[in-house]
């Protein structure tokens, strides 16, 4: 697989506010954030707070993951392949991840403090279910920024609700 195949860049989309009942169903998380070929993967990460993320190593070769990030500042040293390391989120926001001995390497991670966000697939396609009616202000986040935002109104009669953005 070419690595373009195996880390295409997504965007983010997600509720600027939490929707009421947002924390009923929250529970921690693990998921991983791999390094293959000298490039994260996936190259955006979207998760809850209290998430644990594991930094898989699959390469041939040390790596050092870091982040100099508000949100969470870490450095995991340097380790082999083959080894793997953890870091639990805690606080909203964004964190940028680098690896300190291969400079073009980079990540973000976008922690919520709710479930109400999506990773768009390869379509560009995105899903956020169970969303109680209501409205709602929605961004969509892609490469460092917010892009695009619109507003929402999801009703108790429809079950799917179409929202379109373009991101450039």
């Amino acid at each position: 697989m070419e690595p373009d195949v195996l880390n295409r860049r997504r965007a983010v989309v997600y509720f600027e506010a939490a929707p009421r009942g947002a924390f009923e169903d929250r529970e921690s998380a693990r998921v991983s954030l791999d390094q293959r070929r000298e490039t994260f993967v996936p190259h955006v990460l979207a998760i809850t707070a209290g998430t644990t993320v594991d930094f898989p190593n699959h390469d041939r070769t040390y790596h050092n993951v870091f982040s100099l990030s508000k949100a969470k500042r870490f450095d995991l040293g340097r380790y082999a392949a083959g080894t793997s390391k953890s870091v639990r989120f805690d606080r909203p926001g964004i964190v940028r991840v680098f690896c300190d001995i291969h400079s073009h390497m980079n990540a973000s991670i976008l922690v919520f403090g709710h479930r109400f966000f999506a990773v768009t697939d390869d379509q560009g396609r995105y899903e956020i279910d169970r969303v109680p009616p209501g409205s709602y202000l929605l961004s969509a986040w892609f490469e460092g920024a917010v892009r695009e935002q619109r507003s929402l109104t999801v009703t108790a009669d429809p079950r799917t609700t179409d929202l379109d953005f373009t991101v450039r």
